[in-house]
């Protein structure tokens, strides 16, 4: 009898590293009224824990929502080269600030991320520094395309992105027989920036005559967007290769999209989501300007409707910030680009209040949908045996974003003074809780991400 009641006491007082007790959490079978218990940065146990186990650390979640961790797989942190912008410290700091937990960084840095040593000095870079998980891309360009089939499989290496427009040297890849050498030469998902360089810059000199930025929808019109996304998509078909198209902008793109969606996936932003011309332009000038552009009303419903009938699979934050000296410059001689991983889901719990959206969609979009779409091993779900990522909001906690918020070496954010409801409380990434009541704990522990191996 004495044995029989020692091994009960043994299995109801077993230890975790971390609980979480008492809130609604978001599993796939839906929405749960159930604890979690993470080791070792996984998820151990799910259910009714109180009382059976113990743990270093708990945390009280009633009256929150438990989400798996939000993964942004768009972001610039600008490391290295032009850290006076950002850096991954202060770019991953405002990610856990906002519940990120683990995010994708692109390649446009200088040096350009093209090959193994540009790809691990940003690795040993973030290896001591960044505060959730993480992965690089490779850029894909005429002087490293045969290469990618190698590079894209780099341990910490999110896969391929392919800039058609909107970019510079080695990394503008706008000529059809250079995107085939790409394409032909990887098996991951390859992401890309579609925008049609050639019309873009014929159509420039609308801008320099103008200097008026309500324009710069005009100038990267709906044409330039379309056209490219129509050209890497058939592109793309030619070889097999798994697309994945980045902050769609346009109704035309998004139509189109929905009839190629069995190797194609689809990508918004929520700035795209949140605003729209010439509103954006009067109100907040250059500080609005993005690549591609935000554009009228009818562009951001049909966006909406591609989150509705399931058009889009991810929700990235295209976070790619600029210095106020730099964005206050004359246009065009102004930057593109604006802070937004921090940002990424107050928005758009904001959305969710608004009845946008479902959580369980929003879910869908920020984390098991990058997670599924790129093979992201262990996350994007709160399952058994998964990372314990995890961002905790309340729902109903009412904020006004401010510039002082926002982490960003640069220091602003187009959404200054906008009120919102629904709030990231504490963000925990593989178990460690890096905020606790809206406050950054603890130091940088992030590790580069891993990704299951491509079958074809």
């Amino acid at each position: 009898m004495k044995k029989i009641t020692g091994e009960l006491e043994q299995f109801n007082s077993q230890h975790a590293d971390l609980l979480i007790l008492g809130g609604t959490v978001i599993t796939p079978n839906g929405t749960e009224h159930i604890d979690i218990a993470s080791s070792g940065g996984i998820i151990v146990a799910l259910g009714d824990l109180k009382g059976r186990w113990q743990a270093d650390q708990v945390i009280n979640a009633q009256g929150l929502h438990v989400l798996p961790g939000v993964i942004d797989s768009q972001v610039h942190f600008r490391e290295p080269g032009l850290s006076h912008k950002e850096d991954i410290e202060s770019g991953s700091r405002g990610a856990v600030l906002g519940g990120v937990t683990g995010f994708f960084e692109m390649p446009n840095t200088d040096p350009l991320t093209l090959w193994d040593t540009d790809l691990q000095e940003k690795l040993d870079a973030a290896e001591a520094k960044a505060w959730c998980d993480y992965a690089f891309y490779i850029g894909g360009s005429a002087v490293n395309a045969k290469q990618l089939d190698r590079l894209e499989n780099l341990p910490g290496c999110a896969g391929v992105k392919v800039f058609m427009g909107s970019s510079f040297g080695d990394l503008l890849a706008d000529d059809d027989a250079v995107l085939r050498n790409i394409l032909s030469h990887g098996h991951r998902r390859m992401a890309v920036h579609a925008e049609d360089e050639a019309l873009l810059k014929e159509r420039k000199q609308i801008v320099e005559e103008s200097g008026d930025v309500c324009q710069h929808h005009e100038w990267r019109n709906v044409e330039s967007a379309f056209k490219a996304t129509q050209r890497i998509v058939a592109l793309a078909a030619e070889s097999g290769r798994r697309l994945h198209v980045l902050h769609v902008s346009t109704a035309d793109e998004m139509r189109f999209l929905a009839q190629h969606k069995r190797r194609v996936t689809v990508e918004v932003t929520p700035h795209h989501l949140s605003m729209f011309a010439p509103d954006c332009y009067e109100t907040l000038g250059s500080l609005a300007q993005m690549n591609p552009p935000v554009r009228e009303l009818e562009h951001q419903e049909a966006l909406w409707e591609g989150i509705k009938n399931g058009t889009v699979d991810v929700i990235g934050s295209d976070h790619a910030p600029h210095t106020l000296e730099e964005k206050l410059r004359p246009y065009p001689q102004s930057p593109s680009g604006m802070t937004g991983v921090q940002t990424l889901l107050p928005l758009m719990l904001n959305h969710l209040h608004e009845g946008r959206l479902t959580l369980q969609r929003l879910v869908d979009l920020t984390s098991a949908g990058p997670a599924h779409i790129f093979g992201i091993e262990g996350k994007g779900r709160i399952a058994l045996g998964f990372d314990a990522d995890l961002t905790l909001v309340d729902l109903n906690a009412q904020r006004i974003i401010d510039n002082e918020w926002i982490a960003s070496r640069s220091g602003w954010t187009p959404y200054h003074g906008k009120k919102i409801t629904g709030w990231p409380i504490h963000t925990v990434v593989r178990g460690l809780v890096v905020v606790k009541d809206e406050i950054l704990v603890g130091e940088p522990q992030g590790k580069a991400m891993a990704f299951l191996e491509v079958v074809d």
